[in-house]
């Protein structure tokens, strides 16, 4: 789709923002695998990063899914993922149903205190022992007059140990599994909520990951989003919305990769020559810049049907399928051409190619994508 001036004016802005107050930090933040998620967020949210395409009525600047797009594509300038990303949970995969769903009282409450920065959201859907398979969770929100007691645990949830709510899915009842299910704000402080761990990992050290516990959880039932036994289908909006961030961060960051690639290998000499100078891997560089322009070009084509109101859900699958094999294929290739620098865990591309083997898992793993575009192609089976 076709950006405007006011498109490009914010992609200067965010660059800028990146320049001065992300990437000085990035090897600091990674060595404590923890970045200052409140204070980055607040002056996110003074510029208005944090709620480009949020109502207006709750400080966002109400403008259509595209101005998301381009911060998310932006972010990948960004000298690693996990930082994008930790902002990416915050604007596109924790609020969307509560901007969407929620009643004004709890958007008041939850949502525009996310817009402003004052407030880190996290989102609580995967556990132990249901990852991709969204239907399988366990945990459980039972009514108490009018309250829900919520008991059970969420996993590898990214802004954990900082936030100030998380956005759970949880079973409401006892009905179909695709129908039994709500989304529901949890504050972090309330009593029963617990962190049972930091999660190390081997990539995305600067983002923080948590095992959350709850046990005897009561909250309001006004702090549902939506409709009670809606909770999966509003999760899956949501998905779809957090697949094309997570192309488009891809799309953003791996040109960076190559440029970084060129860079090094220009310079970099071997047998009287220019590494670059080798057919091989000039070759090799200008095929992975097609395959990421090729990304680009279907991921901005999801952009563009959510902003006309059309359904997305099968290019968003495609862009989050593509995005992770090239995640792999892209830094795996130029990291190679480094030598011994590339496996040096200080150099971007050694960084680039920890981060970027998460956007295969996350989400939706590669898999989960490929059963949707079958389903879409009426080539999946039916169930027996």
């Amino acid at each position: 789709m076709k950006l405007t001036p006011e498109h490009e004016e914010m992609r200067r802005t965010i660059k800028r923002f990146i320049a001065e107050e992300i990437n000085p930090y990035m090897d600091e933040w990674e060595e404590a695998e923890i970045f200052p998620a409140h204070e980055v967020f607040g002056k996110m949210g003074k510029l208005g990063l944090l709620g480009l395409n949020k109502p207006v009525e709750f400080g966002g600047m109400g403008l259509d899914h595209s101005f998301a797009a381009v911060l998310a594509e932006t972010l990948g300038d960004v000298n690693g993922a996990a930082v994008p990303m930790a902002i990416g949970v915050q604007t596109d995969m924790a609020t969307p149903a509560l901007a969407e769903r929620a009643s004004d009282a709890l958007r008041r409450e939850f949502l525009a205190p996310a817009i402003s920065g004052e407030m880190v959201a996290c989102l609580g859907v995967s556990e132990v022992g249901s990852g991709s398979d969204v239907a399988s969770i366990k945990t459980t929100a039972r009514r108490d007059g009018d309250d829900y007691i919520i008991n059970g645990g969420k996993m590898w949830t990214t802004n954990g140990t900082q936030a100030d709510f998380c956005v759970v899915l949880a079973n409401t009842s006892d009905g179909p599994a695709h129908k039994n299910k709500s989304l529901i704000v949890v504050p972090m402080k309330t009593p029963g909520v617990s962190v049972a761990k930091k999660l190390r990992k081997i990539g995305m050290n600067s983002s923080d990951t948590a095992q959350l516990y709850f046990d005897e959880v009561r909250v309001p039932q006004r702090y549902r989003i939506g409709e009670e036994g809606m909770g999966f289908i509003y999760q899956m909006e949501q998905f779809q919305i957090e697949r094309l961030w997570g192309a488009l961060n891809a799309g953003g960051m791996l040109p960076r990769v190559i440029d970084d690639t060129i860079d090094y290998a220009r310079q970099r000499k071997a047998f009287g020559k220019s590494i670059l100078d080798n057919q091989w891997v000039y070759f090799k560089l200008a095929e992975l810049k097609t395959e990421v322009e090729s990304l680009r070009a279907l991921t901005w084509r999801g952009v563009e049907m959510v902003v006309n109101g059309e359904n997305a859900t099968e290019v968003a699958s495609m862009a989050k399928l593509k995005a992770g094999r090239l995640m792999r294929e892209v830094p795996d290739g130029c990291l190679q051409f480094w030598g011994g620098m590339g496996y040096v865990w200080e150099s971007s591309v050694s960084r680039a190619f920890r981060d970027g083997r998460l956007t295969s898992i996350g989400g939706g793993a590669d898999e989960v994508m490929l059963q949707i575009i079958s389903k879409y192609m009426g080539i999946f089976p039916r169930s027996e």
